[in-house]
């Protein structure tokens, strides 16, 4: 899984980088699929469901906090937010063997999701000036 991961960070890295605001968008989604597995999980894996929330739930929460378009306390700055992100990202990767379910199929969710997380990383300047618009939204200005 880890040679997956550099290959799609490899790949996504390449590509045109996405705004605080877009990176804000997909944070978010990713943090409400975790909560809406989670409760597709709740009745046939408690543990893979209890996984799925807890993943949900801490990105959510490092997403409120975050000084980026949708954070609503700001006080998490949005460079250490990307490195969050990456820990984040090996959280989840991680999440079904320290819930023994590594050979379960809701593993896979959670193998998905790093994924998903891990090119929404990759593809994230996090060292780009709120005041500067991100390469896509300068074209979409036409600047």
């Amino acid at each position: 899984m880890a040679l997956m991961q550099k290959g799609v960070a490899l790949a996504a890295g390449r590509m045109p980088k996405i705004s605080p605001r877009t990176h804000a968008v997909l944070d978010y989604a990713i943090a409400g699929s975790f909560v809406l597995v989670g409760a597709l999980f709740w009745k046939r894996n408690r543990a893979a469901a209890m996984g799925s929330l807890f993943c949900g739930g801490v990105t959510a929460a490092v997403s409120l906090l975050t000084d980026y378009p949708g954070g609503v306390k700001r006080v998490i700055p949005y460079s250490l937010h990307g490195k969050i992100d990456s820990g984040l990202v090996a959280m989840t990767a991680a999440m079904p063997r320290l819930l023994h379910i590594d050979e379960e199929r809701e593993a896979k969710f959670f193998s998905r999701q790093a994924l998903a997380k891990t090119a929404i990383t990759a593809m994230t300047d996090f060292d780009q000036d709120e005041g500067q618009p991100a390469q896509e939204e300068r074209e979409e200005l036409g600047v």
